[in-house]
């Protein structure tokens, strides 16, 4: 499990340890940790070249202390002072004791081997400053190292509001911070390395479960099951007008540990045919038969609302996804409300847009995009549920504020009816028992390997198979 806290624990938890620890060392800690991580990545330190960005505060410290202990190793390392008035005086001194020395040329950070981005730490919030931004569009070299943070990159949120620098490794220091983990900070971070220095922090706002965590989850049966003990889930979904909906659903339900799927819908005789395992019903989920947990919503068309409001009406978990998910933002909130079982949505940025404008809080699929963490949170809360929110980094909030996020993903789950497969795999492991927030984030996991599995190196992929990639990475993480 990786775990992720907010700048305000952050700090609350430093400042607990440095007044524990004599003066500086919290500093020297994350300095030879991040030195430590910037020397594997030259081929050599000695005679390669170095260049601090460095901003005002303990970041550009921390990053000119690191590039002492390199110049010390026989780097060639230079300062780029950002704000010289306000440069960390003690980290400026270290680094020219050791043999480096200050710049005044932008064009060094194109000749380096190495830039360490000290800009702006886990303290600063919007774009990069004018004196800063040209950098974000400059040509390297050789790799950039973000301390802590890339600047430009809110550490909270992961949101980017204007010019930032893209890092290929960020160093951060005594956990991750939560816009590390969800894009777009994610996609300037590049690959994070952690470097503790023993800070006391409480528990975590926003978690990324690991493969193991995923495998902890997933059911497995018995010496005694059968299909009904292991769960039975039903999918109503599918119309006249999107059978296909239907198969893919049922295609992901069969694939996510359930006994089986019941199914009822319009699209019975293409759903039975694909797949014959399926339980067929001509009735509507009020009568359908006995389920753990529904899927309703996909390709549902006119039917949605029906579907979705007997649904709601059982006593089982209830997944919503697609047409539903228009429905409930149309009929509000109150829907749910008064649930015996839980409710999890499945909304991708539009269909969240919507969810957010029935609760009176307009917006668009774009800017939930930038501001995931913002959005699930909102749409858990008001709605009493726990959200999926798809995307390149998918974000699971639940409605007592726990948030996970996934990025197994690929842009090759761009692809129509790859969200109904998700519905139909995270239903299933619903009816197996787990929790909302468990099954969510192990189908988000699952969801996001079967696409990379079945993409390869790099090919386009369709829905079916993304579901046929379900079983050997399933396995994978199991076996």
């Amino acid at each position: 499990m990786r775990y992720a806290h907010h700048v305000d624990q952050v700090r609350t938890a430093e400042a607990a340890l440095m007044a524990a620890l004599p003066e500086g060392t919290l500093m020297q800690r994350a300095a030879a940790g991040l030195a430590a991580t910037c020397a594997g990545l030259l081929p050599r330190v000695y005679g390669s070249r170095v260049l601090v960005l460095a901003g005002s505060g303990d970041n550009g410290g921390d990053a000119l202390y690191a590039a002492a202990r390199l110049a010390r190793r026989g780097a060639r390392a230079e300062a780029l002072l950002l704000d010289p008035a306000k440069a960390h005086a003690e980290g400026l001194a270290a680094l020219r004791a050791a043999g480096g020395r200050v710049t005044d040329d932008p064009g060094a950070f194109g000749r380096a081997d190495l830039v360490l981005d000290g800009i702006v730490g886990i303290g600063g919030r919007g774009p990069l400053r004018p004196a800063a931004a040209p950098f974000a569009t400059m040509a390297r070299r050789g790799p950039v190292v973000a301390v802590d943070v890339p600047s430009g990159v809110d550490p909270d949120t992961g949101e980017v509001t204007g010019p930032a620098l893209r890092a290929d490794v960020t160093v951060c220091f005594g956990t991750h911070k939560p816009g590390l983990l969800v894009d777009p900070g994610a996609g300037h971070a590049g690959v994070v390395h952690l470097v503790e220095i023993g800070l006391d922090l409480p528990p975590a706002p926003v978690e990324a479960l690991q493969g193991a965590d995923v495998a902890a989850l997933l059911p497995v049966p018995g010496a005694e099951s059968d299909k009904y003990r292991r769960g039975v889930v039903g999918v109503a979904a599918g119309s006249t007008r999107y059978p296909g909906a239907a198969l893919l659903a049922v295609a992901g339900a069969l694939r996510g540990g359930a006994g089986a799927v019941r199914y009822t819908g319009h699209a019975a005789e293409e759903v039975v045919r694909r797949h014959p395992e399926t339980l067929i019903s001509d009735a509507g989920p009020a009568r359908a038969g006995r389920v753990q947990a529904w899927v309703v919503g996909p390709g549902g068309g006119d039917g949605a609302e029906h579907a979705l409001r007997e649904a709601l009406d059982t006593e089982v978990p209830v997944l919503a996804d697609a047409d539903a998910l228009t429905e409930l933002a149309r009929l509000g909130p109150d829907l749910l409300a008064g649930r015996p079982a839980p409710t999890l949505l499945t909304p991708h940025a539009g269909e969240a847009a919507r969810l957010l404008a029935g609760v009176g809080e307009h917006t668009d699929a774009e800017t939930v995009a930038a501001r995931r963490l913002w959005a699930a949170r909102l749409i858990a809360a008001r709605y009493g549920a726990t959200v999926l929110l798809k995307g390149s980094t998918t974000v699971v909030a639940d409605p007592e504020g726990t948030v996970r996020v996934n990025a197994t993903g690929t842009g090759w789950l761009g692809t129509a009816g790859s969200g109904d497969v998700l519905s139909g795999l995270a239903g299933s492991l619903l009816a197996t028992g787990l929790t909302p927030l468990d099954a969510a984030s192990a189908a988000a996991h699952l969801h996001g390997l079967a696409g990379r599995h079945a993409a390869g190196t790099g090919a386009p992929i369709t829905a079916l198979d993304i579901a046929d990639a379900l079983h050997p990475v399933w396995q994978s993480l199991t076996g």
